[in-house]
């Protein structure tokens, strides 16, 4: 039971206490801890035998079973990357300059045997050339020609003449004529005319111009360049 000293002296010490907090109404001071409550979290109910997981396992379980199931897909769009570039490379590298080289060789087989089809075709067009003359030289040898005739015109006849050859002296010309005569040649001796002293000999008259030319360009090959045409 407080007495009446013990009530002055709190008297007492309430007076000392309101000097010192300037006439302000006392505070009553507590802890963090204490002054707010704490927030009571709900409850989890777990049912036996289940398992609690949080948000953070969930989201990795679920990136799991996410790349799991898109691996086979990134594998196949590999392997197709793989196989392309794989087949431009085979491709261009390979294939096409083996392609090159295969028709190059081709081409030059078939070169080679139209060149050894052409020289055999030659080859046998001189063999038969050459059998031919054979035979013709042989012909030759073993027929006797009839002796040509020879004739001396005496007045012009306005045909075209192939002449071989013309001379001043018509004895020589008629030496050479002779000769020609007797392998079976028909032979004319056109006598000077038009102030010319040549007497020519020919082996052929034609009607026209066109047919003599053609007959003295066959000639040449057997009596030289010097035969031409001759209107008489």
């Amino acid at each position: 039971m407080a007495t009446k000293d013990d009530e002055d002296q709190v008297n007492e010490d309430k007076t000392n206490g309101s000097d010192e907090n300037f006439g302000l109404p006392e505070l009553e001071l507590r802890p963090l801890e204490e002054q707010a409550p704490k927030a009571e979290e709900p409850a989890t109910e777990e049912k036996p035998g289940e398992t609690t997981s949080t948000p953070t396992e969930t989201f990795e379980a679920y990136a799991v079973d996410e790349s799991k199931s898109k691996a086979p897909m990134i594998l196949t769009i590999v392997i197709i990357l793989v196989v392309a570039v794989a087949g431009y490379l085979i491709y261009n590298f390979v294939y096409v300059p083996g392609a090159k080289e295969k028709a190059k060789k081709e081409q030059l087989a078939r070169e080679q045997a139209a060149a050894k089809k052409k020289a055999e075709e030659e080859r046998l067009a001189r063999e038969q050339a050459a059998e031919e003359e054979r035979k013709r030289q042989e012909a030759l040898v073993k027929a006797t020609p009839p002796v040509g005739t020879i004739e001396v015109l005496s007045a012009r006849t306005t045909r075209y003449y192939v002449v071989i050859t013309s001379d001043i002296d018509d004895d020589l010309l008629m030496d050479y004529a002779k000769k020609l005569s007797a392998q079976g040649i028909n032979l004319k001796v056109i006598p000077p005319f038009g102030g010319k002293n040549f007497h020519r000999l020919a082996i052929a008259d034609h009607e026209t111009f066109a047919q003599a030319q053609a007959s003295a360009d066959a000639a040449k090959a057997t009596y030289g360049s010097g035969v031409w045409v001759l209107k008489y």
